[in-house]
């Protein structure tokens, strides 16, 4: 295959990359801006169609791995900003490449979205501008495909490692604060976790198989206490961490949002809804169990 990797400097687009070529695809590396190993220099949020034809011509898959900050404060309303990140250039990209006649492709989404197909009770789109874009960004990218263009989405639960030079954008504060040496504190609940290169991997099969899945991944299911206390051991300051009462989650976290909105400000998850959310054991089934040591060790950049 022939493949386009747009975001192909970033923490997942870098391995998609290296696992298609390892895979002995030929693969053109797309990011905003020229550096070592890019291909070519575009920033799709902004292509037009007519560009991103060009871009994907003699192609036969494309693969739309760039990343959006949904935890941001911007300034009300932030809805029209989010679509234009999240949902636009997705239609865009697979407006092109039904027109220039690919057979593929895979975008990179959120476990979120797996959430709310199990517990649409959860209303999770309503409470939340980022979770509503990404389910808006799934239908529309597979309707502007069309039924030849298979578009799989990869549905990413907290990614460990490293790629590109890159790190998770939350690594940073977690690792100083296990580095500090200060007490560990983390509430109830637990999320799904994996690490960058299964992303790659499950990525490079649904391209493989042409699939048009909704594929949420996870190597394994970890609670706050243990995600914590493993981020602190791969630090070299290995200790317990101790149970933060849900109490202690969620009156910050509401209390923020109310702050933010006072400001006129809003984020793409709404504190306050989320402060119940991360009490939650947010698992995904099933897991790889594949072992996330050195994703988590190249995390905290002590690998």
């Amino acid at each position: 295959m022939r493949v386009v990797v747009v975001g192909g400097s970033g923490l997942i687009g870098a391995h998609v990359v290296d696992v298609l070529r390892e895979r002995g695809h030929e693969v053109t590396a797309v990011a905003r801006t020229a550096r070592p190993g890019i291909d070519r220099a575009l920033d799709a949020e902004r292509a037009t169609v007519a560009e991103l034809r060009a871009l994907v011509a003699g192609h036969d898959g494309v693969v739309y791995a760039a990343r959006t900050d949904e935890a941001k404060p911007l300034p009300k309303p932030i809805y029209p900003g989010f679509r234009a990140n999240l949902v636009e250039p997705l239609a865009r990209l697979f407006t092109a490449a039904r027109d220039e006649g690919l057979t593929r492709g895979a975008l990179m989404g959120s476990y979120y979205t797996y959430f709310h197909r199990l517990h649409p009770q959860w209303r999770l789109p309503e409470h939340h501008t980022y979770i509503r874009c990404r389910v808006e960004q799934a239908a529309e990218a597979r309707a502007a495909a069309g039924a030849g263009l298979p578009v799989a989405v990869v549905e990413l639960p907290f990614v460990l490692g490293e790629g590109g030079g890159r790190l998770p954008n939350w690594s940073g504060p977690w690792e100083r604060w296990a580095r500090s040496g200060a007490p560990l504190f983390a509430p109830d609940g637990g999320t799904a976790a994996v690490s960058a290169r299964s992303v790659a991997e499950t990525t490079a099969g649904a391209l493989e198989r042409a699939s048009g899945e909704d594929l949420p991944v996870a190597d394994q299911n970890l609670t706050w206490r243990e995600l914590f206390a493993r981020i602190a051991a791969a630090t070299g300051r290995a200790r317990t961490v101790h149970r933060l009462p849900g109490t202690a989650v969620r009156v910050p976290a509401t209390l923020g949002g109310a702050l933010m909105s006072l400001a006129g400000r809003q984020s793409g998850i709404d504190p306050a809804h989320f402060g119940r959310l991360a009490l939650t054991d947010l698992y995904v089934e099933p897991v790889s169990g594949r072992s996330l040591d050195a994703a988590i060790r190249q995390t905290v950049r002590a690998g």
